[in-house]
């Protein structure tokens, strides 16, 4: 039997690849919907195309719609609505503010009470399989040690405004998930893929990069600070693999699933293996990780290097996320998260000719 699908977050990067996953992995797709805002619908319209060119989905099978997760209804006027309420098999809800430095009331609107207007809307689909929610790992806020899978509610405050509202919709979404069909993703940090590097923004650990271009005339290269918290990568690619079979088989079912690195580095060590794949040079002494933090309060420094003030926080937590729930539940799959050494030189490659185009925004992912 073919599938309905039913996205918000599109035209977003993780939407986009989440759809060419659902083709490449051979799914019957009877009709995708898409909403998007309407600011973003000619983009959303354009994207769709380039996706299903050469396809097996014609362009009447899918629709891309204007509307608001921020108002009640989503925000869908359309004559034909409630004939989509039959009709959807799976829901992907990724719409979200992904900026660490956001303030809290547009965070609150977009990622709490749009997520409390989709789950609402999500309650009323008759014939739903799966419900999919992207959330982050870093719902465990200032937490340190290890974070299970199973885990979500504590006291330990948060490091920004995102992570705060993730928390709070991830909350939302848990309280239904007795009524409706429901998986929760939690990605670590997303990087390029891991062939060839590619992504749709030079954020996250990028920054290291950002900072590195900037100190390649350098006769000595500094570390910052110890360096000894480990820093969540993953490819982008293991990470939309991983969703849609778990989002298609029963196991993925109402639980929720740290998509992260069972082995990641420390902070120095990513920093380093940087350094000598983008300047082939090793770090030689070390300065307090203080000077960066100081030195990232000014607008000047952040705009320099590209990096705003907040993402320095992830690389001081000492949280390790463990994953053994997606391990387990893939464990019989051609997909696993690679380990970051073997991805490395991707990256670094695609940010080397890519890092001038101005299409590669740097925000928070």
């Amino acid at each position: 039997m073919a599938n309905t699908y039913f996205f918000t977050g599109f035209p977003g990067f993780l939407a986009s690849h989440l759809i060419e996953e659902i083709l490449r992995q051979g799914y019957a797709v009877d009709k995708i919907y898409l909403l998007t805002l309407k600011q973003t619908k000619s983009q959303a319209e354009n994207s769709i195309k380039e996706i299903i060119k050469g396809s097996y989905l014609s362009e009447d099978q899918v629709e891309v719609m204007e509307g608001d997760i921020t108002t009640p209804g989503l925000g869908i006027d359309h004559p034909i609505a409630d004939t989509w309420m039959d009709e959807i098999t799976h829901f992907f809800h990724l719409a979200a503010i992904y900026d660490l430095s956001v303030p809290l009331t547009p965070a609150w609107q977009v990622n709490v009470n749009g997520t409390r207007h989709v789950n609402e809307w999500v309650k009323q689909l008759k014939n739903l399989e799966r419900y999919v929610y992207f959330s982050t790992a870093y719902v465990s806020g200032k937490r340190s040690g290890t974070i299970f899978e199973n885990e979500l509610e504590h006291d330990a405050g948060f490091k920004n405004h995102y992570e705060y509202t993730k928390y709070e919709a991830e909350k939302l979404v848990l309280e239904i998930k007795e009524d409706v069909p429901t998986t929760i993703i939690r990605p670590g940090i997303v990087v390029g893929d891991s062939k060839h590097g590619t992504t749709s923004k030079f954020d996250g650990p990028y920054f290291i990069l950002n900072m590195l271009a900037h100190m390649s005339y350098a006769p000595l290269l500094p570390y910052f600070g110890a360096g000894k918290v480990e820093v969540n990568l993953v490819p982008w690619d293991y990470v939309v693999q991983a969703t849609i079979h778990l989002s298609h088989h029963h196991v993925g079912s109402g639980k929720t699933y740290h998509l992260t690195d069972p082995a990641p580095l420390t902070a120095k060590d990513i920093y380093k293996l940087f350094a000598q794949s983008y300047l082939s040079k090793e770090p030689s002494f070390t300065v307090p990780l203080g000077w960066a933090g100081k030195s990232l309060k000014l607008p000047l420094i952040r705009k320099w290097l590209g990096m705003p003030r907040e993402a320095l926080d992830y690389f001081t937590c000492d949280s390790h996320y463990d994953a053994s729930q997606a391990e387990k539940d893939l464990a019989d799959t051609p997909f696993g998260c690679p380990d970051f050494p073997s991805i490395q030189e991707q990256l670094v490659h695609y940010y080397k000719t890519n890092r001038k185009n101005p299409d590669k925004q740097v925000t928070i992912h």
